[in-house]
């Protein structure tokens, strides 16, 4: 496995350079999904295109059918495993001056979706070359929209993808600069948080910034209502409980000397607990109501509840386990010991069936502090894509043989 992965290093290097220079936002994915059904079609692997009108999946050591266009009550040959890549960029103008820089104005691959679908493409390949040695089958899911809600998995859920064959076992990865090349961080139970949005407008009355006394100004409103919303961490949940209240969001005026009419203010609700999220939406709406009538005002409050928290299963969280130090050497295979309140959708998965999600070492000690997510200057150490191809493969390997050793 480590061979075929060392081998395949410069097409995994060609391919992610390639995403990095064509970047494309949520649910626009059409020429990343065309790019990576190219790769999976010259490998020979059968190709399922009808979950979502963006991204793709791969079906290793499944016999195509005489009715290719409906794989509807398929049986697979043993087990099935799904490995999946998110493919979406975010909407970011990339800083980094390398030769990949992206070619797209205001869109970069600052979250390492163009390294997870290099390394899932590496995985398919590698497993390609052994499907002789597979009793089983694997579905390379290639997933568009992670970054915006409501997230492409609950689409590709909804739509069928863990079925047809039915989905036994799911893992999936993130980039993770904080992690060496050659590691990979795990953690049990819940790993990353659920995330909401909120979307709240103001509404005053308009006037002349001279006589405040005739109008209903709602840009102190809302700086009344920001600060009260950063006591409810702190004074209106328990201690013990992480939440995340963010206000990343404010639009209001249009001059100096005039009061507007309305404010929008937005943000995002974290927590590790979907009836805590509840909670917490009710005391927003209880904050705002209140804050707005002092004054007389009125508002309008949306509240968006975003993906599930991400809970990993024990026992599939064992079996990653197992083969990562197996595979990377037991000092390679890092425990996470706390979870992360960011988000992601892979939760949509692990809600239908066992799985687990693990972080990929990115980053090397010597070069120093490394840029996280989301930044502008965000990159990989591209010396990681061999070894998540490879771990991704041998992890679909060792489920499939030892699920069919047991039977």
């Amino acid at each position: 496995m480590k061979a075929l992965s060392q081998e395949i290093q410069p097409e995994l290097v060609k391919i992610r350079r390639h995403l990095h220079r064509h970047p494309e936002l949520s649910f626009q994915e059409s020429n990343t999904t065309a790019y990576v059904v190219e790769y999976l079609q010259q490998a020979g692997i059968l190709v399922e295109r009808k979950y979502a009108e963006t991204g793709v999946v791969g079906l290793i050591n499944l016999k195509e059918r005489a009715d290719a266009s409906s794989l509807a009550g398929i049986e697979a040959p043993g087990k099935v495993v799904a490995l999946r890549a998110d493919i979406d960029a975010l909407p970011i103008q990339e800083l980094n001056e390398v030769p990949y820089k992206s070619q797209v104005k205001g869109v970069m691959h600052a979250c390492g979706h163009d390294l997870h679908t290099a390394v899932l493409l590496g995985a398919t390949f590698i497993l390609q070359r052994i499907k002789n040695e597979l009793p089983g089958v694997v579905k390379c899911i290639f997933q568009p929209g992670e970054e915006k809600n409501p997230g492409g998995a609950s689409i590709l859920v909804a739509n069928g993808v863990l079925e047809n064959p039915q989905v036994d076992i799911i893992f999936g990865l993130h980039s993770d600069p904080g992690l060496e090349v050659g590691q990979i961080g795990y953690r049990y139970g819940a790993m990353m948080a659920q995330a909401d949005e909120f979307y709240i407008t103001i509404k005053g009355k308009s006037g002349h910034g001279a006589a405040p006394n005739l109008a209903i100004d709602p840009i102190p409103i809302t700086a009344e209502i920001v600060l009260a919303l950063q006591k409810i961490p702190s004074r209106l949940t328990d201690p013990l409980e992480p939440v995340v209240v963010t206000v990343g969001k404010i639009e209001g005026g249009k001059t100096v000397n005039v009061i507007p009419d309305t404010v929008l203010l937005a943000g995002t609700v974290r927590t590790l607990c979907s009836d805590l999220a509840k909670k917490v939406h009710r005391a927003i709406e209880q904050i705002v109501k209140g804050i707005t009538q002092a004054y007389n005002a009125n508002y309008e409050l949306e509240y968006k509840y975003g993906y599930p928290v991400l809970v990993n299963d024990e026992s599939a969280t064992d079996f990653l386990v197992n083969c990562g130090q197996a595979y990377l050497g037991k000092r390679n295979v890092k425990e996470i010991t706390r979870p992360s309140m960011g988000s992601e959708d892979f939760s949509y998965y692990l809600q239908k069936v066992k799985g687990s999600f693990f972080r990929l070492g990115t980053g090397k000690s010597e070069k120093g502090a490394a840029e996280y997510w989301h930044s502008s200057r965000y990159d990989v150490d591209e010396s990681a894509l061999s070894v998540g191809a490879g771990f991704m493969a041998y992890l679909a390997y060792c489920y499939l043989n030892l699920a069919d050793s047991s039977n």
